[in-house]
C-alpha cells in the first residue's frame, strides 16, 4: 500500500494573468449534447491541466484552485450539470461522460502533455476514461484523485447506523422519484432550503458558509433529469481493474477524513490498487477538498506540472 503522509500545505502558486486569446465556451459531443467549456491560459502550453468535477456540481467547483494553476487549464461542465444541455436518461452515465471528455481531449489537446484531477464522480470519469480510450494516458503526465472512489458505492448510508441507514436509503430513492419530476428552475428555487442538509452531507468540520452556498447553487444548476440518472450510475461503477492502467503514471490520492460520501476506505483501495501513488488524508474534511482545502490541492496539482 502506498505511504500515509500527513497533511500539507504548500506555498501557494502565482495567480495566472489573463489568457491571451478569447476562449470557446462551447463543445458539441458527437451525440449532439452541448458542453460548457472553460479553457484558459496559452494553447502553446507544453502540459494542460484538466480539472473533472463531480456529481451535481459544476466547473465552478474549482473556482479556487484553477487560477493559481500555471500554464493552460481546462474546465468543464459535464452534461446535464452546470452551463452544459440537459442528457437523457439513457445519456446519463459515467462511461458517456469519459467519452465526451475524450471528444473533448481529442478536439481541443489534441497534442502535448496532460495532468488530470478528478473531483468525485469526476476522478471516476477519469477511471472510465482509462477503461475506455487507454490510448490517451501515454500522454498522461499526472493524476490527482480527489473524495473518489473506484466502486462499491451502491447502498451507502453515509455512515449511519443500522434502521437509520436503511431508512436513509429508502428515502433517497423516495426523493430521487420526486426530483426527477422537478425542472431545473424549480431545483434551483430550492438551493436555500438545502444549504443545512448539503453542509452535514458534504463538508467537513466548520466549513465556511459560502461554499456552502456555492455548492448549493450548484446543485441547483444541475437538470434534476440527469442527476437522478447519474445516480444510478454511480451504484453501478465498478472500476478496480481499470486502475492497472495508470501504472507508471504519477498518481496522488487526496481524502477528507470526515468524508460521508467516499469515506477513507475509498481511498485506500485506490492506494493499495495504486501502490506508487501518494495517499493524503485531511483530518475533518469533508468531501468538498477542492473548496475545504484549495490550497492544499492546488499544491498537489501544481507539483505534477
Amino acid at each position: 500500500m502506498a505511504p500515509l503522509v500527513p497533511a500539507r500545505v504548500t506555498a501557494p502558486v502565482t495567480a495566472r494573468t489573463s489568457a491571451p486569446w478569447e476562449p470557446d465556451h462551447r463543445f458539441v459531443t458527437s451525440d449532439g449534447t452541448a458542453l460548457h467549456v472553460l479553457d484558459d491560459g496559452p494553447r502553446d502550453a507544453p502540459v494542460t491541466t484538466v480539472l473533472v468535477h463531480g456529481w451535481t456540481l459544476d466547473h465552478t467547483s474549482w473556482d479556487l484552485v484553477a487560477p493559481a494553476l500555471p500554464g493552460r487549464v481546462l474546465r468543464y461542465d459535464h452534461r446535464g450539470h452546470g452551463g452544459s444541455a440537459a442528457s437523457s436518461a439513457d445519456g446519463s452515465s459515467i462511461a458517456r461522460c469519459a467519452d465526451d471528455l475524450a471528444e473533448l481531449l481529442a478536439a481541443r489537446v489534441p497534442t502535448g502533455r496532460i495532468v488530470f484531477a478528478g473531483h468525485s464522480m469526476g476522478g471516476m470519469t477519469l477511471m472510465a476514461l482509462a477503461e475506455q480510450h487507454p490510448s490517451v494516458l501515454p500522454r498522461v503526465a499526472g493524476i490527482v484523485l480527489v473524495n473518489t472512489s473506484s466502486g462499491d458505492l451502491s447502498g451507502t448510508t453515509l455512515g449511519l447506523p443500522g434502521a437509520l441507514g436503511r431508512a436513509f436509503v429508502a428515502g433517497e430513492a423516495a426523493s430521487n422519484r420526486r426530483l426527477a419530476k422537478l425542472r431545473r428552475a424549480q431545483l434551483l428555487k430550492r438551493t436555500e432550503v438545502l444549504r443545512p442538509g448539503l453542509r452535514w452531507l458534504l463538508f467537513g468540520k466548520r466549513p465556511s458558509w459560502s461554499h456552502v452556498a456555492s455548492a448549493a447553487a450548484m446543485v441547483g444548476r444541475c437538470n434534476p433529469v440527469a442527476m437522478v440518472a447519474f445516480r444510478g450510475s454511480l451504484d453501478e461503477h465498478d472500476r478496480v481493474k481499470a486502475l492497472k492502467e495508470f501504472a507508471g503514471i504519477p498518481t496522488v490520492v487526496l481524502a477528507g477524513g470526515s468524508d460521508r460520501l467516499t469515506p477513507v476506505r475509498h481511498a485506500r483501495v485506490l492506494a493499495d490498487e495504486l501502490p506508487h501513488a501518494e495517499l493524503v488524508i485531511y483530518p475533518g474534511a469533508g468531501h468538498m477538498l477542492p473548496l475545504e482545502r484549495s490550497a492544499e490541492v492546488t499544491a498537489h496539482i501544481a507539483a505534477l506540472l
